[in-house]
């Protein structure tokens, strides 16, 4: 992801560094008036830490992030730096105890490579090599499908803002290890020092097609998401209100999320340099941490025109009192 958003934005950027956690932290317009913004949305993505190969060899693994391993039986997956296909496999269902009706649990699957011993796998994989699942992007009509949207999206938008060229001075942070702790978002805040910080997050959907059901979190189609509280964070209400205020203003369509729980980087970011003013926008994603995750494209447009309309009326009106 590094590399291909290296490709992508050079040009645009004043400068750009990678720092030791692996952020690749890009800045324009760092000689303009107004306040210092940090736009910060994560490279990483759920996946796997293949921790063990046994004796026949079959890859044993961890979970990286948020995974349910209902979902991860017979997925494809791309494994280490060599992208060794593989799929995920667990004990067939007629060879199960009839009584046995759980769901598998982590401890139960593995990643088999077509290896038949431990020293022809360890020619292709080893121990701490990661593995993702492998998932080809493809449109759906309004619909964009494809794996780790859950951040993917989120990059998409910060290069436009970058691209767009933002009437502030920005520091675009593109974060890792956000799933497995909110690591690199920390590093990134501290070292740019920013006066406020907007997370751009792709988000829980729940928009089952049981409309009783409860905890829908948010609707596909109905905009970008603001949050008054999550696990990790209680976002800025002065940055809030201006949000809403703006996508009023505006026109823009915009929903609230209908549950606090999840975090992303603003739960690092806020709590860094002393106290950084941080709000998120969050785009809401179809299937998120799965195998396959939905994104209406018009959520994603909507986001963008949110938060270049945000920064403007800052680089204007300054940050609210």
């Amino acid at each position: 992801m590094r590399d291909v958003l290296t490709e992508a934005l050079a040009g645009y950027w004043d400068e750009a560094r990678t720092d030791a956690m692996g952020n690749l932290i890009a800045s324009r317009g760092l000689d303009r008036p107004g306040p210092k913004a940090l736009v910060a949305a994560h490279m990483d993505e759920v996946g796997f830490l293949i921790d063990d190969i046994d004796e026949k060899g079959f890859l044993r693994f961890k979970a990286l992030g948020g995974l349910d391993p209902r979902v991860l039986p017979s997925k494809r997956v791309i494994c280490g730096s060599g992208r060794v296909p593989g799929v995920i496999g667990a004990i067939p269902h007629h060879l199960l105890d009839k009584d046995d009706d759980r769901a598998p649990a982590v401890e139960d699957l593995y990643i088999d490579i077509g290896a038949r011993t431990r020293d022809e796998a360890t020619k292709l994989v080893r121990a701490g090599d990661a593995a993702t699942f492998d998932t080809a992007f493809a449109v759906y009509g309004p619909l964009i499908k494809g794996k780790a949207l859950d951040d993917r999206a989120g990059c998409y938008i910060a290069a436009r803002l970058m691209m767009g060229d933002v009437p502030l001075p920005v520091h675009y942070a593109f974060t890792v290890q956000e799933e497995v702790g909110l690591r690199g978002a920390k590093v990134a805040a501290n070292r740019t020092r920013p006066d406020f910080a907007v997370v751009l997050e792709a988000t829980t959907c729940a928009d089952r097609p049981d409309p009783a059901s409860p905890g829908h979190s948010t609707y596909m189609g109905k905009g970008p998401v603001l949050t008054f509280q999550d696990a990790s964070s209680v976002p800025s209400r002065k940055l809030l209100d201006l949000l809403v205020a703006t996508a009023e203003r505006e026109g823009i369509p915009y929903q609230w999320k209908e549950t606090t729980f999840g975090g992303n980087d603003a739960g690092s970011i806020h709590k860094a340099s002393g106290g950084i003013p941080t709000v998120s926008v969050s785009l809401p994603c179809r299937y998120i941490h799965s195998p396959c995750s939905f994104l209406y494209w018009s959520d994603i447009e909507k986001t963008v025109q949110l938060v270049t309309a945000f920064f403007a009326r800052i680089s204007k009106e300054g940050l609210p009192a």
